[in-house]
C-alpha cells in the first residue's frame, strides 16, 4: 500500500466520521425539534399550543394552525380577495421574484403573505386576518393589501369586528412603491372601520417589525402581544448605531413596548389570547354577560345593605 492510498483511505475514514448537515426538507419532515434543553417532539410542542412546556418560549405558527387552535378545524372560512399583477418590475436579484413567489406559495399553501377567514368568537362574528412570516418574510405588497382591504370590507358588510395578527418583516422590496403604497391603502381601510364605529383589535406576534408596525399594526383600539413577540420598526443594530449607546436584552420586545412606550396593551400568554379577546369584543359590543351579572351582584349586595341600615 503507498503513501497515497493511504492518505485516500484516512480522507475517506475522516468523511464517514462527520455526519452531513440536515436539509431544509430533513428538518421539515423530522418528527423533531429543538428548545431550550435540546430535542422536542413536535407532538408535544403542538399538545401546548406550540409554547415549549419548561421555557415558555412561543414558537411559530402558522396562519392556519393559528386558526385552527382559535376557532377549531372547519370552523372558519377563508376570504378570497383578487391577485394583482405579481411582478410588475420584472424584479430580479440573485434569483428571480417570480421565483420566489412560486417558491413561497409551495411551502406556505397560500397564495400571499396574508391569509383571512371569517369566525366566531363566543358566538361573536368576526373577520381575522394573519400573516404568514414563512411567505418572503410576511412582507407586504400588493397582493396582501389587496387581502387587506378584502377583509375590511366583508367587516363593513357585516358589521362585525376586525382583528389583524401580526408577523411581518415590513413592506417588500421587490414591488418598490407598489408595496410602500400599501401603508397608505390599508390605513384608509382601518380608517373606514372607524367611520362604522367597528373594533379592530391587533395581536402581535413574533416579529412585528418595519412598515407593518408603522402602519396598520399600531392603530388598533387594543393591541395584544403574544408572549416574548419582537416588536420594532428598525433593526436592533441600526438603533444602536443610530443612538450611540448599548440597548437593554430585552428592547424591541412585546413586553418592553408594553413597560416603556405603551404600544402594546397587555401580553398575553398564547393559550389566554382567544379567551380574552372574547371578553374585549363583549365589552366593545356592549354584550358583556360577565360585567352584567357583577353589576346585578354589586346591586344586591347594596339593597342588602341598605336594608340592613335601615
Amino acid at each position: 500500500m503507498n503513501w497515497i492510498t493511504k492518505i485516500i483511505k484516512a480522507g475517506e475514514k475522516i468523511k464517514t466520521a462527520f455526519h452531513e448537515r440536515a436539509t431544509k426538507e430533513d428538518i421539515a419532515k423530522s418528527d423533531w425539534t429543538s428548545c431550550c434543553k435540546g430535542p422536542i417532539l413536535k407532538k408535544d410542542l403542538e399538545n401546548n399550543l406550540f409554547v415549549c412546556a419548561s421555557c415558555n418560549k412561543h414558537h411559530y405558527i402558522s396562519p392556519t394552525q393559528r386558526f385552527d387552535i382559535m376557532f377549531g378545524k372547519n370552523n372558519w372560512q377563508k376570504i378570497e380577495s383578487p391577485q394583482p399583477p405579481p411582478d410588475p418590475y420584472n424584479w430580479q436579484d440573485t434569483k428571480k421574484y417570480t421565483d420566489r413567489l412560486k417558491d413561497a406559495k409551495k411551502i406556505t399553501g397560500q397564495d400571499n403573505a396574508i391569509l383571512s377567514c371569517e369566525a366566531k368568537i363566543n358566538d361573536i362574528e368576526v373577520v381575522v386576518s394573519a400573516v404568514n412570516f414563512k411567505f418572503i418574510g410576511g412582507s407586504i405588497s400588493m397582493a396582501e393589501g389587496e387581502n387587506v382591504l378584502a377583509s375590511i370590507q366583508v367587516a363593513i358588510n357585516k358589521k362585525c369586528p376586525y382583528i389583524f395578527i401580526s408577523a411581518s418583516g415590513g413592506m417588500r422590496m421587490m414591488t418598490n412603491m407598489l408595496s410602500l403604497m400599501q401603508m397608505t391603502r390599508m390605513t384608509v381601510g382601518i380608517n373606514e372601520l372607524r367611520k362604522h364605529n367597528l373594533p379592530y383589535i391587533v395581536v402581535a406576534t413574533s416579529p412585528t417589525t418595519g412598515g407593518l408596525t408603522a402602519s396598520i399594526a399600531s392603530l388598533s383600539d387594543v393591541c395584544i402581544g403574544e408572549t416574548g413577540a419582537t416588536w420594532a420598526f428598525a433593526g436592533r443594530r441600526i438603533v444602536e448605531n443610530t443612538e450611540k449607546s448599548q440597548l437593554p436584552e430585552n428592547f424591541q420586545t412585546v413586553e418592553w413596548a408594553q413597560k416603556k412606550g405603551g404600544q402594546i396593551d397587555m401580553v398575553l400568554d398564547r393559550k389566554d389570547i382567544h379567551p380574552t379577546l372574547g371578553t374585549l369584543l363583549s365589552i366593545l359590543l356592549k354584550q358583556n354577560s360577565v360585567i352584567s351579572s357583577e353589576q346585578n351582584e354589586t346591586s344586591e349586595v347594596s339593597q342588602s345593605l341598605t336594608r340592613e341600615a335601615s
